[in-house]
């Protein structure tokens, strides 16, 4: 089974946009929708809502900036601090240009950091792009398995 990837969008119409890029992009992957930071980290670490999903972690995390509760920084934080998340992709996907987010990110251990093209081809290409590099061609390190058991 094919790992789901974790999306972390606060904005319906940016939610929306991603969700057609990416089937777009023809990915089986299953894409799991979160809105703000606290339901992001609940999923991660399997607790509340989440306790009984699949064990093992993402393929990757698109990860907004600005969320509610929970900031993307802070979920990146926690991520790049626990030892079963650690190695997880992280992209931070946002529409954030400020070099203090960028800078930030990158010091807190993001894989890649996309600030969201505003023309919708772009945007589509963009997500597209990324949903096959992080869940089909990117390498996971051993022991993070590409596929989740099934149980």
């Amino acid at each position: 089974m094919l790992k789901p990837i974790l999306l972390v969008e606060d904005n319906p119409n940016d939610l929306e946009l991603t969700l057609i890029a990416l089937e777009r992009s023809q990915l089986a992957n299953e894409v799991i929708v979160v809105r703000d930071g606290a339901e992001a980290l609940d999923y991660l670490h399997a607790r509340g809502a989440y306790a009984t999903r699949e064990q093992g972690n993402p393929a990757v995390v698109l990860l907004d900036l600005k969320l509610p509760k929970v900031d993307g920084l802070e979920v990146l934080a926690e991520i790049r601090g626990s030892a079963t998340l650690k190695s997880m992709p992280v992209v931070m996907l946002t529409s954030s240009r400020e070099e203090q987010d960028l800078v930030r990110s990158y010091e807190l251990g993001v894989n890649a950091y996309v600030v969201k093209p505003v023309d919708f081809a772009e945007f589509v290409r963009a997500i597209a792009d990324l949903g096959i590099f992080w869940a089909v061609l990117n390498e996971p390190p051993p022991g993070s398995h590409r596929y989740i058991k099934p149980q």
